[in-house]
């Protein structure tokens, strides 16, 4: 498969690695704005205010990111500033100028931007800033699609649906920043047909990269209440290997495949355990390919138009996340300065 190590070492000449940030965003799922109480899987006590109020400012998670890194791995040629939990485009734009600017700005050795967000977050406000800052740094948006089926968002309660994935990377397109799908495998209720259509969807849709992993339960979450009273059950690890390696069969054996798995906190982490033995599964992949003879992209067929080609739709951002990004005032709660 394409992997993600290898593609940043071709591009940079050298080992990249991530310096995750958080930066004190919320989602518009859990403060009201189109739902309340987040992502079932997802651990809501990252976005409480008392954890803001102890947030570190950007540019001092990222120096200290940047030094650890250097402690663990002893030649890193350069780093990327990944702001990862919560939504993070979902701020008003001119502070997202200053954060994202303040973070490619910050060390020398900073090659680039990644930027983890919903497909209903991006207004045209929001890709226009991305694509000016994609002139001078190599910048990634990440999508949260997750599945292209509505009835498995809806049972995340993500409160989107798949056309606002279709309208946001429709409208990312040809603006010179790279664009990465979120999918989880082992939705309860999808079938292998049902994950398989939505390989296929990356293909037509023209994503640079994406992130796969299996659907797993922390505790303190609603999926985990349901994991632990028997309501939901994880993927096992044999199925889970051998739908991976399908999905990877059916994109393009161009996009980046940057995760192949998720895990938590063994402390945290209710199931599925296996997910902990990530270099396991990575040899187990190999050698699945090996036995099947074939590589990523093996059963991919090109869609009838070409993703380059396709219509740019009008932005139907919702105006309930639109307001918040475009018309309310500066967020106090943002850990932005350098001071």
């Amino acid at each position: 498969m394409n992997s993600f190590g290898a593609f940043l070492k071709r591009k940079h000449g050298g080992r990249i690695q991530r310096v995750s940030i958080d930066a004190g965003f919320t989602c518009p799922n859990v403060d009201g704005a189109v739902a309340k109480g987040g992502c079932n899987f997802c651990d809501n006590r990252s976005f409480s205010p008392s954890r803001r109020v102890r947030l570190q400012k950007v540019a001092d998670q990222l120096r200290q990111g940047i030094e650890t890194v250097r402690r663990r791995y002893s030649k890193v040629s350069g780093f990327i500033a990944y702001f990862q939990p919560a939504t993070n485009t979902y701020a008003p734009v001119e502070q997202l100028e200053e954060i994202f600017e303040l973070a490619v700005s910050i060390h020398p050795e900073i090659v680039g931007l990644a930027i983890g967000t919903r497909p209903d977050c991006v207004p045209d406000s929001v890709l226009t800033l991305i694509e000016r800052l994609a002139k001078t740094s190599d910048v990634s948006v990440e999508y949260g699609m997750q599945s292209i089926h509505d009835e498995s968002l809806k049972w995340m309660n993500r409160a989107h649906n798949h056309a606002h994935m279709i309208n946001a990377i429709d409208r990312s397109r040809n603006r010179h920043f790279e664009t990465c799908a979120h999918v989880i495998l082992g939705i309860p209720g999808e079938t292998h047909a049902m994950m398989m259509e939505t390989a296929e969807e990356i293909g037509r849709l023209g994503f640079d990269a994406i992130k796969l992993h299996n659907l797993y339960a922390v505790r303190g979450t609603p999926l985990g209440t349901e994991v632990l009273e028997g309501k939901v059950e994880m993927m096992e690890y044999d199925t889970y290997l051998q739908t991976l390696v399908d999905f990877l069969e059916r994109i393009p054996p161009h996009v980046i495949v940057e995760r192949i798995s998720g895990d938590a906190p063994p402390d945290f982490l209710i199931a599925p355990l296996w997910c902990l033995k990530k270099s396991e599964l990575r040899l187990a992949i190999e050698k699945e390919f090996e036995r099947r003879g074939t590589v990523q992209g093996s059963r991919w067929t090109p869609p009838s138009i070409d993703p380059t080609f396709r219509p740019i739709p009008t932005d139907q951002t919702p105006d309930a996340i639109r307001v918040q990004i475009d018309q309310r005032g500066r967020l106090p709660v943002l850990k932005l300065q350098d001071q």
